[in-house]
């Protein structure tokens, strides 16, 4: 049995077969791990989310903000369904629309596999959190996302504020943190305090950010963490971290990473032509 993990894939749905075909991917032996990002830009968001959910007794994903905003997008009236981009709109127009946005609105923040030593999110964990924690809190927005008040949460999760962590935050503002920090952090301070405007490479952040992995006094975790979102700093591996968003999307190439071997292994193939290359 082989364990990958599969970065962004972002409706680039050619080249997500071209790399299962690759990995000889075996559905009835092997697994996948999807770091989230399944949909939006790509064009083709509909034939992945399908794909995705055809193989869902082995795989594994975790939520991005890109799956967050379709979940948001899903439960606006009409008219306002109507004003996304094509890509989405398919997946919300489809005749199996409900079931696939059910699926997905039941996924998950982090998986944890503590045989691997492997942790899988979509951007990355608060520089002060334990494991122990992290996994935790997202549960904590899991189980509201599953949950009945699951509209007011995909009604208000939108914003900037808290951007930082702090055990005393209760309610939407303790969600909107955590999902912050799951789905969108790149940069932070010595403090935690997450920059969202910064998106470079490492190098070209302002004076006082961090990678997110970098930050002093980070928690020591007894785990490895793989995770996406994050094209410009591309295939990296270090400081324990594993980032395997290599912008596909952009023109440069969807990419996995083997778990289950001695050592992690890439594996990758290129953008189709048409993609836009930055």
């Amino acid at each position: 049995m082989a364990i990958y993990a599969i970065g962004d894939v972002q409706g680039c749905y050619p080249e997500l077969q071209r790399l299962l075909a690759k990995l000889h991917f075996d559905p009835a032996a092997d697994r996948l791990w999807f770091c989230g990002d399944l949909v939006n830009r790509g064009g083709e968001s509909l034939e992945v989310l399908r794909l995705v959910h055809r193989l869902r007794a082995s795989s594994v994903v975790t939520l991005g903000n890109h799956d967050l905003s379709l979940l948001a997008v899903a439960i606006r009236e009409p008219e306002a369904r109507a004003r996304t981009n094509p890509d989405l709109r398919r997946v919300l127009d489809a005749p199996d629309s409900d079931a696939l946005i059910d699926w997905l609105r039941g996924q998950s923040l982090l998986h944890h596999d503590a045989e691997l030593g492997f942790t899988l999110v979509h951007a990355g964990l608060a520089p002060s959190w334990t494991l122990k924690q992290a996994m935790h809190i997202a549960r904590e927005v899991e189980l509201a996302l599953r949950g009945p008040g699951h509209r007011a949460l995909l009604q208000r999760m939108f914003g900037n504020r808290p951007a930082r962590w702090s055990s005393k935050l209760r309610g939407q503002d303790r969600l909107r943190a955590a999902i912050n920090i799951f789905t969108r952090m790149r940069y932070c301070d010595a403090h935690g305090r997450i920059d969202f405007d910064v998106k470079g490479p490492p190098g070209s952040q302002r004076a006082g950010l961090y990678p997110w992995f970098e930050v002093p006094g980070l928690r020591m975790r007894a785990t490895r963490i793989v995770c996406g979102h994050w094209s410009a700093l591309g295939r990296f591996a270090g400081l324990g971290t594993y980032a395997i968003d290599t912008g596909c999307v952009w023109g440069g190439q969807l990419t996995a990473l083997r778990l289950d071997g001695e050592e992690p292994q890439f594996i990758a193939v290129d953008a189709e032509p048409h993609r836009k290359r930055v």
